[in-house]
């Protein structure tokens, strides 16, 4: 039994997106996507060394990027989606496009009783947008991923 005051319990958990201009993503965050900024700290030359950004019931932390922490644009690119679920996919999409963001996946029905798609922030970070359309069961979700593949 794990208690409360075990060291491997989790307590929290929540992204630390690395950008190259934090001040300019928490805007962006903001006006694409409602964020209420919580804490910011900042390093001598006023960098962001520090950020927390209320979604919804959700946090992330923003930071600028420095020696030991790259943002994706000087990676070529992040391996990690954000997943956001969302009552209006479409509308949040084209928040995001107004802000400076890309299509990766166009926002659509999708099998699995979601409505959404994939968007690249102007930093590099992928947000997956999707909204519930269907209330599916594990067992249809994966009958009808079988049928899209066979």
């Amino acid at each position: 039994m794990t208690h409360a005051t075990d060291p491997q319990t989790v307590t929290r958990l929540y992204a630390r997106l690395v950008v190259s201009d934090g001040a300019r993503a928490i805007d962006f965050y903001r006006a694409a996507l409602g964020a209420e900024e919580t804490e910011r700290y900042t390093g001598p030359e006023g960098k962001i060394v520090h950020a927390m950004l209320r979604l919804g019931d959700a946090v992330i932390a923003v930071k600028d990027a420095d020696d030991g922490d790259p943002a994706p644009t000087s990676l070529g690119g992040s391996p990690v989606i954000m997943a956001l679920d969302v009552s209006d996919a479409d509308a949040v999409a084209e928040a995001l496009l107004r802000g400076g963001a890309t299509v990766v996946h166009p926002v659509a029905d999708q099998h699995y009783g979601q409505r959404g798609g994939r968007l690249a922030d102007p930093f590099g970070h992928l947000w997956m947008i999707s909204q519930t359309i269907e209330d599916l069961t594990p067992d249809e979700i994966q009958q009808r991923t079988d049928e899209l593949f066979t």
